[in-house]
């Protein structure tokens, strides 16, 4: 088992623990009260930093609920932390847009992320024909 070394910025947001037992996914939450108006863009502290395995980075999307309860979606529509990223002062934050006037708490649960390894090296080989089958180029919903 990996350990992962996390330091809290405040004390007035809950500690991080896997989903309800449900997942692999870890619940982050604002560390600040925040209200934006619909347009807006900020920052929302999450209150941790962390000190990641070498070899490993964080993956940090919106919960399924983020647009629903809070109108925000994530500018950068996935977040990636790597190992590098794991000084004192490195503050782990959450680029929100607001599609909608809204006021999210301190302790709110806005973003989850996993601990992943990093890809591979992989090399490349290029071909003229894929021997897979065909699905029409538009993944699993098909042609337009």
């Amino acid at each position: 088992m990996e350990k992962i070394i996390i330091k809290y910025f405040t004390d007035k947001i809950e500690k991080l623990r896997y989903i309800d037992g449900k997942s692999d996914w870890i619940d982050l939450r604002a560390a600040e009260d925040v209200i934006l108006k619909k347009g807006e863009f900020k920052l929302i502290c999450l209150g941790v930093a962390m000190q990641l395995p070498n070899g490993y980075e964080a993956h940090i999307v919106p919960r399924s609920s983020a647009y629903k309860n809070f109108g925000i979606i994530q500018a950068n529509h996935m977040g990636v932390v790597d190992e590098s990223y794991c000084g004192n002062n490195d503050c782990w934050y959450f680029p929100a847009i607001a599609v909608r006037d809204t006021e999210i708490h301190i302790n709110d649960r806005i973003c989850q992320f996993r601990i992943m390894r990093h890809q591979p090296t992989i090399e490349f080989v290029e071909t003229d024909k894929l021997e897979g089958k065909d699905r029409g180029g538009l993944g699993s919903t098909g042609k337009q």
